[in-house]
Protein backbone atom coordinates (compact mmCIF):
# COMPACT_ATOMS: atom_id res chain seq x y z
CA UNK A 1 0.00 0.00 0.00
CA UNK A 2 2.91 2.04 0.96
CA UNK A 3 4.16 1.24 -2.24
CA UNK A 4 1.51 2.64 -4.00
CA UNK A 5 1.28 5.65 -2.67
CA UNK A 6 4.91 6.15 -2.94
CA UNK A 7 4.87 6.38 -6.70
CA UNK A 8 2.56 9.87 -6.51
CA UNK A 9 6.44 10.98 -5.78
CA UNK A 10 7.48 10.09 -9.30
CA UNK A 11 4.53 12.01 -11.35
CA UNK A 12 7.16 15.47 -10.80
CA UNK A 13 9.78 13.60 -12.81
CA UNK A 14 7.68 12.73 -15.96
CA UNK A 15 8.36 13.55 -19.15
CA UNK A 16 5.80 14.40 -21.88
CA UNK A 17 6.89 15.00 -25.39
CA UNK A 18 3.90 17.06 -26.54
CA UNK A 19 0.57 18.35 -25.12
CA UNK A 20 -1.51 15.26 -25.67
CA UNK A 21 0.73 13.19 -23.47
CA UNK A 22 0.53 15.78 -21.41
CA UNK A 23 -3.07 16.10 -21.25
CA UNK A 24 -3.14 12.30 -20.55
CA UNK A 25 -0.41 12.43 -17.77
CA UNK A 26 -2.90 15.20 -15.83
CA UNK A 27 -6.10 13.05 -16.53
CA UNK A 28 -3.90 9.66 -14.78
CA UNK A 29 -2.57 11.85 -12.08
CA UNK A 30 -6.08 12.99 -11.77
CA UNK A 31 -7.71 9.66 -11.24
CA UNK A 32 -5.06 8.06 -8.99
CA UNK A 33 -5.36 10.91 -6.38
CA UNK A 34 -8.84 10.59 -6.45
CA UNK A 35 -8.36 6.12 -6.01
CA UNK A 36 -6.18 7.05 -3.63
CA UNK A 37 -8.40 9.43 -1.36
CA UNK A 38 -10.78 6.99 -1.67
CA UNK A 39 -9.05 4.22 -0.28
CA UNK A 40 -7.93 6.25 2.58
CA UNK A 41 -11.19 7.12 3.33
CA UNK A 42 -12.48 3.68 3.27
CA UNK A 43 -9.61 2.93 6.11
CA UNK A 44 -10.55 5.61 8.08
CA UNK A 45 -14.37 4.11 7.84
CA UNK A 46 -13.37 0.72 8.83
CA UNK A 47 -11.63 1.92 11.68
CA UNK A 48 -14.46 4.21 13.34
CA UNK A 49 -16.88 0.75 12.37
CA UNK A 50 -14.47 -1.02 14.76
CA UNK A 51 -14.13 1.46 17.16
CA UNK A 52 -17.94 1.58 17.52
CA UNK A 53 -18.23 -2.17 18.13
CA UNK A 54 -19.08 -2.68 14.47
CA UNK A 55 -22.19 -0.41 15.00
CA UNK A 56 -24.04 -1.47 11.03
CA UNK A 57 -26.48 1.64 11.57
CA UNK A 58 -23.01 4.06 12.12
CA UNK A 59 -21.85 2.20 9.26
CA UNK A 60 -24.18 2.70 7.15
CA UNK A 61 -24.57 6.34 7.17
CA UNK A 62 -20.72 6.81 7.05
CA UNK A 63 -21.02 5.10 3.53
CA UNK A 64 -23.71 7.29 2.40
CA UNK A 65 -21.85 10.53 3.49
CA UNK A 66 -18.46 9.16 1.93
CA UNK A 67 -20.15 8.28 -0.43
CA UNK A 68 -22.00 11.58 -0.91
CA UNK A 69 -18.67 13.88 -0.77
CA UNK A 70 -16.96 11.50 -3.43
CA UNK A 71 -19.80 11.87 -6.03
CA UNK A 72 -19.06 15.87 -5.70
CA UNK A 73 -15.23 15.27 -5.78
CA UNK A 74 -15.58 13.24 -8.79
CA UNK A 75 -17.88 15.68 -10.36
CA UNK A 76 -15.44 18.61 -9.51
CA UNK A 77 -12.79 16.66 -10.12
CA UNK A 78 -13.05 15.05 -13.92
CA UNK A 79 -15.58 17.71 -15.21
CA UNK A 80 -15.17 18.82 -18.45
CA UNK A 81 -14.03 22.21 -17.93
CA UNK A 82 -11.47 24.84 -19.56
CA UNK A 83 -8.21 24.44 -18.80
CA UNK A 84 -4.78 25.52 -19.79
CA UNK A 85 -1.97 22.51 -20.36
CA UNK A 86 1.66 23.92 -20.23
CA UNK A 87 4.80 21.79 -21.97
CA UNK A 88 8.38 23.11 -20.46
CA UNK A 89 11.20 22.85 -22.79
CA UNK A 90 12.54 19.80 -20.58
CA UNK A 91 10.16 17.67 -21.10
CA UNK A 92 7.48 18.33 -17.73
CA UNK A 93 4.05 19.66 -17.83
CA UNK A 94 1.63 21.47 -15.48
CA UNK A 95 -2.02 22.45 -16.34
CA UNK A 96 -3.52 26.05 -14.86
CA UNK A 97 -6.80 26.18 -14.42
CA UNK A 98 -9.59 29.55 -14.92
CA UNK A 99 -11.16 30.68 -11.42
CA UNK A 100 -14.00 28.71 -11.82
CA UNK A 101 -12.32 25.16 -12.52
CA UNK A 102 -9.67 26.10 -9.41
CA UNK A 103 -12.56 26.94 -7.16
CA UNK A 104 -14.38 23.10 -8.43
CA UNK A 105 -11.47 21.64 -7.75
CA UNK A 106 -10.72 23.21 -4.03
CA UNK A 107 -14.21 21.92 -3.32
CA UNK A 108 -13.03 18.03 -3.83
CA UNK A 109 -9.93 18.72 -1.14
CA UNK A 110 -12.97 20.61 1.21
CA UNK A 111 -14.94 16.83 0.90
CA UNK A 112 -11.92 15.12 1.74
CA UNK A 113 -11.11 17.65 4.84
CA UNK A 114 -14.84 17.41 5.83
CA UNK A 115 -14.69 13.44 5.94
CA UNK A 116 -11.58 13.77 7.70
CA UNK A 117 -13.40 16.19 10.05
CA UNK A 118 -16.13 13.73 10.61
CA UNK A 119 -13.85 11.15 11.36
CA UNK A 120 -12.14 13.15 14.02
CA UNK A 121 -15.33 13.83 15.72
CA UNK A 122 -16.93 10.50 16.09
CA UNK A 123 -13.18 8.98 17.18
CA UNK A 124 -12.92 12.00 20.06
CA UNK A 125 -16.78 11.79 21.04
CA UNK A 126 -16.36 7.45 21.10
CA UNK A 127 -12.94 7.93 23.40
CA UNK A 128 -14.58 10.48 25.80
CA UNK A 129 -17.93 8.73 25.96
CA UNK A 130 -15.86 5.72 26.97
CA UNK A 131 -12.98 7.20 29.43
CA UNK A 132 -14.12 10.00 30.12
CA UNK A 133 -13.12 13.59 29.28
CA UNK A 134 -10.35 13.62 31.96
CA UNK A 135 -9.01 10.78 31.05
CA UNK A 136 -8.23 11.78 27.68
CA UNK A 137 -4.02 11.18 27.17
CA UNK A 138 -2.18 11.78 23.76
CA UNK A 139 0.88 9.81 25.73
CA UNK A 140 -0.59 6.86 27.16
CA UNK A 141 -1.34 3.83 25.40
CA UNK A 142 -3.09 0.76 27.64
CA UNK A 143 -5.04 -0.90 24.46
CA UNK A 144 -6.40 -0.50 21.06
CA UNK A 145 -8.87 2.76 21.96
CA UNK A 146 -6.00 4.99 23.03
CA UNK A 147 -4.26 3.84 20.12
CA UNK A 148 -6.63 4.66 17.72
CA UNK A 149 -7.56 8.12 19.66
CA UNK A 150 -4.12 8.62 19.68
CA UNK A 151 -3.34 8.09 15.84
CA UNK A 152 -6.58 9.27 14.51
CA UNK A 153 -6.03 12.72 16.30
CA UNK A 154 -2.04 12.81 14.78
CA UNK A 155 -3.53 12.24 11.55
CA UNK A 156 -6.36 14.68 11.58
CA UNK A 157 -3.98 17.29 13.37
CA UNK A 158 -0.93 16.12 10.38
CA UNK A 159 -3.80 16.33 7.65
CA UNK A 160 -5.40 19.70 8.49
CA UNK A 161 -1.93 21.50 8.62
CA UNK A 162 -1.44 20.28 4.97
CA UNK A 163 -4.43 20.31 3.60
CA UNK A 164 -5.83 23.73 4.24
CA UNK A 165 -2.74 25.16 2.82
CA UNK A 166 -3.70 22.89 -0.34
CA UNK A 167 -7.12 24.18 -0.19
CA UNK A 168 -6.01 27.69 -0.55
CA UNK A 169 -3.81 27.43 -2.67
CA UNK A 170 -6.89 26.98 -5.40
CA UNK A 171 -8.51 29.92 -4.03
CA UNK A 172 -6.10 32.45 -3.49
CA UNK A 173 -3.23 31.22 -5.17
CA UNK A 174 -1.36 32.38 -8.49
CA UNK A 175 -2.38 30.74 -12.23
CA UNK A 176 0.97 29.25 -11.71
CA UNK A 177 0.68 27.84 -7.93
CA UNK A 178 -2.90 26.51 -8.20
CA UNK A 179 -2.86 22.99 -7.06
CA UNK A 180 1.10 22.56 -6.06
CA UNK A 181 0.64 21.15 -3.09
CA UNK A 182 -1.50 18.25 -4.33
CA UNK A 183 1.09 15.76 -4.72
CA UNK A 184 2.75 16.18 -1.30
CA UNK A 185 -0.57 16.53 0.33
CA UNK A 186 -1.40 12.92 -1.13
CA UNK A 187 1.87 11.93 -0.32
CA UNK A 188 1.28 12.48 3.56
CA UNK A 189 -1.89 11.47 3.73
CA UNK A 190 -0.92 7.75 2.10
CA UNK A 191 2.23 7.82 4.35
CA UNK A 192 0.09 8.55 7.66
CA UNK A 193 -2.69 6.40 7.18
CA UNK A 194 0.24 3.28 6.01
CA UNK A 195 1.84 4.26 9.37
CA UNK A 196 -1.77 4.48 11.40
CA UNK A 197 -2.34 0.64 10.22
CA UNK A 198 1.13 -0.42 11.03
CA UNK A 199 1.23 1.10 14.72
CA UNK A 200 -2.34 -0.42 15.17
CA UNK A 201 -0.52 -3.84 13.96
CA UNK A 202 1.93 -3.19 16.88
CA UNK A 203 0.41 -3.23 19.49
CA UNK A 204 -2.26 -5.85 19.40
CA UNK A 205 -1.59 -9.40 19.61
CA UNK A 206 -0.60 -11.27 16.09
CA UNK A 207 -2.97 -14.11 15.22
CA UNK A 208 -5.52 -15.16 12.78
CA UNK A 209 -8.15 -15.27 14.99
CA UNK A 210 -10.33 -12.36 16.26
CA UNK A 211 -11.75 -12.27 19.80
CA UNK A 212 -12.85 -9.84 22.08
CA UNK A 213 -10.51 -8.68 24.48
CA UNK A 214 -11.66 -6.67 27.59
CA UNK A 215 -9.23 -3.50 28.34
CA UNK A 216 -8.16 -2.60 31.78
CA UNK A 217 -11.19 -0.56 33.16
CA UNK A 218 -13.53 -3.23 32.50
CA UNK A 219 -15.53 -0.82 30.37
CA UNK A 220 -15.43 -1.84 26.58
CA UNK A 221 -15.19 -4.78 24.91
CA UNK A 222 -11.84 -4.13 22.34
CA UNK A 223 -11.50 -6.35 19.35
CA UNK A 224 -8.07 -7.81 19.13
CA UNK A 225 -6.80 -11.04 17.32
CA UNK A 226 -5.22 -14.42 19.21
CA UNK A 227 -4.09 -17.05 18.45
CA UNK A 228 -5.12 -20.60 20.05
CA UNK A 229 -1.33 -22.44 20.23
CA UNK A 230 -2.09 -25.61 21.19
CA UNK A 231 -4.86 -25.89 18.71
CA UNK A 232 -2.24 -24.87 15.84
CA UNK A 233 -0.22 -27.04 16.92
CA UNK A 234 -2.62 -30.17 16.81
CA UNK A 235 -2.96 -28.86 13.89
CA UNK A 236 0.50 -28.98 12.57
CA UNK A 237 0.79 -32.60 13.59
CA UNK A 238 -1.88 -33.98 12.03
Amino acid sequence: MSLCFAISVSFSSVSCPNQISCSKYELFRKLFFFTQAFIVCLIMTIRTYALYGCNKCLLTWMILIMVTLMAGASVATFRHSSSTVIVWSGGSCDETYTAARAIRLGMAWVALFLFDLLIFILTVYKTCKTRGLLRLSLVTRRNVVDIIFHDGVMYFGAMTLINLPNIATYYWGSDITKGNLTTFTSCISGTLISRLMLNLHKYVDTGILPTPAQDEDHSLAVLTTRVDVQSAISSHHW
